[in-house]
């Protein structure tokens, strides 16, 4: 009798893993998956095992976002409240027991494993504000955005105390955008807009003095041109001695000279400027450009109010992690360590977006479920 007589054969197995994945959003992730080993590869010439270190970060989120696209949002939805309520725990057991690092109460040591619980609330406060409008899908007034904006700024304060302005401002935007799609009304937003702008000098008396010099460097970094104006400046020149076509791969001189500060980390921007010029940083803005409006269509074609929200709010994160990156590079925004979405090195952020695509790749395949 035939042993393979009743089996299905191993490639079709095999296919099935990867069906979840939308063809469309992962070409797109590929080719930038593409562009940001290219570029790693040349800013981490002189950094021995880190372009190693960060194909295996790659390989570490594939298998995260492989992971949740075959989740259905139906479970990430219970998951939300715990999730949130764990994160703003692990916060303040940060505020209390924190391990120092630079100055700033960032981490967390369990004693088998050391954590960044920031890096939690990324993904935790859009699923905890969806999950809360799908509740009440049908009495969104001014009370529940009221209730949405608690929600909003215990963690985004815990984290800003430690302080870390960057991740501040992923969390709060990442929960802004939950609210906008649930439907925030306009005068609302003229509001919060007019509070903002009044609240600008209580914020400018509770920044730390390293904040300050940071705002001040960017409207004036010739000041301390080898000092705190020194990432600025560099990274603008860099950006802009790649002209139309770049220098050539290995070839940037800002780069491989060392003027680049973090050149794979948060300037990564400028090694691509430098080296591959206009052209490929117009290359990387349409990929970004696609990748949200892959999301954006993702969004609007989900079945549930919590899917629509998840996915709108995760598309637009990305718009602002590039949006902050790059505006730093190019000296239009203070330097607030924010790192280039799938380009910079570091593990923790591509896990973040790597969940983040498997979200909305989980979203599409529901969809897919729903229809047929």
């Amino acid at each position: 009798m035939n042993k393979t007589m009743g089996r299905e054969p191993l490639w079709p197995r095999f296919k099935k893993l990867f069906t979840v994945f939308d063809p469309v959003l992962s070409m797109i992730l590929l080719s930038l998956v593409v562009l940001a080993l290219v570029t790693q590869y040349s800013a981490a010439f002189d950094y021995e095992g880190r372009f190693l270190d960060q194909v295996r970060n790659f390989a570490v989120a594939f298998l995260v976002m492989w992971a949740a696209a075959n989740i259905p949002p139906q479970t990430l939805m219970k998951a939300a409240v715990p999730l949130y309520t764990l994160g703003v725990i692990l916060l303040v057991g940060v505020a209390l027991f924190g391990d120092i690092s630079k100055g700033a109460r960032r981490w967390l040591n369990l004693g088998f494993v050391r954590i960044q619980p920031s890096e939690i609330m990324k993904i935790a406060m859009p699923l905890m504000l969806a999950w809360f409008f799908q509740q009440r899908e049908n009495i969104s007034g001014w009370r529940e955005f009221l209730v949405a904006a608690v929600l909003l700024i215990i963690p985004s304060v815990l984290i800003l105390r430690q302080p870390d302005l960057g991740t501040a401002m992923l969390v709060l935007a990442a929960g802004f955008f939950v609210m906008f799609f649930a439907g925030i009304s306009w005068r609302v937003l003229a509001w919060m807009l007019v509070i903002a702008l009044a609240s600008l000098p209580l914020v400018w008396s509770m920044m730390h003095d390293y904040q300050r010099e940071r705002v001040l460097t960017l409207l004036d970094p010739s000041k301390d041109p080898l000092g705190k104006g020194f990432h600025i400046i560099q990274s603008t020149i860099a950006v802009g001695s790649g002209g139309l076509t770049g220098k050539g791969f290995l070839k940037g001189t800002q780069t491989h000279l060392e003027f680049i500060p973090e050149r794979t980390t948060d300037f990564i921007f400028a090694v691509l400027a430098e080296e591959f010029g206009l052209l490929g940083c117009v290359v990387l803005l349409v990929l970004y450009t696609c990748l949200i409006i892959r999301g954006l269509v993702i969004a609007a074609n989900a079945p549930t109010l919590f899917s629509r929200l998840m996915a709108g709010s995760i598309s637009l994160i990305f718009f602002t992690y590039a949006f902050v990156n790059i505006g730093m590079v190019s000296g239009i925004l203070p330097v607030v360590g924010v790192p280039l979405p799938l380009m910079s090195y570091g593990g923790t952020a591509l896990v973040t977006l790597g969940l983040g695509a498997g979200i909305l790749m989980s979203i599409q395949n529901t969809k897919k479920l729903v229809q047929t």
